[in-house]
């Protein structure tokens, strides 16, 4: 990966190409092949056929194919290994205890959304539902078989929204169609809710405001009473609502989220567990989106809910958009050296996905009267 990025650097600037540049020419958001020049992402196919047809070479897709290797032994072929060693230990096709391990196992994954990159966390969901496909296989009682499906569902919506973070939208539309189809078939209702609200944030991350709110009213529509996903998809009403102009809307939307919310503080911090913290992250950034005064009160509140962290490269991910929240309600505010500062912060986080650069070029935009404008610019493109 290294190499790559290293020849794309020497035969950019051989060419007399800025990465930028490059990009236009190519018809390319600078965002992927900036990760894969600094080291942060592997290459694509398409990426090196596109270098080699602008700069009229077969490097790239040369070194790509020489660097194709034995797939090494990643945490999530780990993960797999252990719990096909205690489902043989058990004598059994499949059994409880595979099925606790598998379960928790896709728990664990949901809580590190918060904090691991999408293209990481992928990996490991891709092995989970790679190993309970085989599972599906194997001889099973109804029981057994019906509790594979359910995990599978849920496991395809996690990666479907992993992929809806990396932008890569037909995946992401596959892996639902694929999460409903498996829920109907084990029962799971809630799921149609889950995958019509991910559905939402996607519309919203594209600027399609109005379907997203389409599709968030839907998702309430689909969702069972008191879940989650009720309450997330209302949270999403909310957002296109701010993203729409309408503030009014946007608040009404916040306070029944906020009422919604507490019905079970305990819910931990899973991605598909609405627990209250997130209620006002959530506010937070519709507020921002709206121009309502109070944005900027909201997101120090979630800011100073987390323990001081002077690292941002450690903050997960909820604490990274708090503080793109108050960058954009300061900035909207006038407050244009305090918004910059912000925005480095989120930027020297890495927790800026495909998905939410838009949400920082938002920001960035508002700060071009300021010098450092052009920096934090430089910087997003190479993150």
């Amino acid at each position: 990966m290294d190499s790559f990025g290293n020849l794309m650097r020497e035969e950019l600037e051989r060419h007399g190409y800025s990465l930028r540049a490059a990009c236009r020419a190519m018809v390319r958001d600078p965002g992927f092949p900036s990760r894969v020049m600094n080291g942060k992402e592997p290459p694509s196919r398409a990426l090196a056929e596109d270098l080699d047809q602008l700069l009229g070479t077969e490097k790239f897709t040369t070194t790509l194919q020489r660097q194709a290797a034995p797939k090494t032994a990643s945490a999530s072929d780990d993960a797999v290994s252990a719990i096909e060693l205690a489902r043989l230990a058990t004598l059994s096709e499949v059994g409880s205890d595979t099925l606790d391990l598998l379960e928790q196992s896709f728990n664990d994954m949901a809580i590190s959304y918060q904090s691991v990159r999408p293209v990481q966390l992928l990996t490991q969901v891709r092995g989970h539902l790679e190993y309970v496909g085989r599972l599906l296989q194997k001889r099973t009682t109804l029981r057994e078989h019906r509790s594979l499906l359910h995990l599978a569902a849920w496991n395809s919506l996690l990666a479907a929204t992993l992929n809806v973070d990396l932008r890569n939208a037909d995946a992401a539309s596959a892996q639902l169609r694929t999460a409903v189809s498996l829920a109907n078939e084990a029962g799971t209702p809630v799921i149609a809710a889950w995958s019509l609200e991910t559905e939402a944030w996607q519309a919203l991350t594209l600027g399609h405001y109005p379907r997203a709110l389409d599709l968030a009213q839907r998702a309430q529509e689909a969702a069972p009473t008191g879940s989650s996903a009720l309450v997330q998809a209302t949270a999403q009403e909310g957002r296109a609502w701010a993203r729409l102009g309408r503030v009014d809307e946007t608040r009404k939307a916040i306070r029944r989220v906020e009422a919604l919310a507490t019905q079970d503080p305990s819910q931990p911090r899973h991605h598909f567990c609405y627990d209250p913290a997130k209620q006002l992250s959530y506010a937070a950034t519709a507020l921002a989106w709206a121009g309502d005064a109070t944005a900027e009160r909201a997101a120090r509140e979630v800011i100073a809910a987390y323990p001081i962290e002077p690292n941002p490269e450690r903050w997960p991910r909820r604490l990274t958009t708090a503080n793109l929240d108050l960058a954009l309600a300061l900035a909207k505010r006038g407050k244009l050296d305090e918004s910059a500062g912000f925005v480095g912060q989120v930027l020297e986080s890495g927790k800026v996905v495909p998905s939410t650069r838009w949400r920082v070029e938002e920001v960035i935009n508002r700060l071009e009267p300021l010098p450092e404008s052009s920096e934090l610019r430089e910087m997003l493109d190479g993150s």
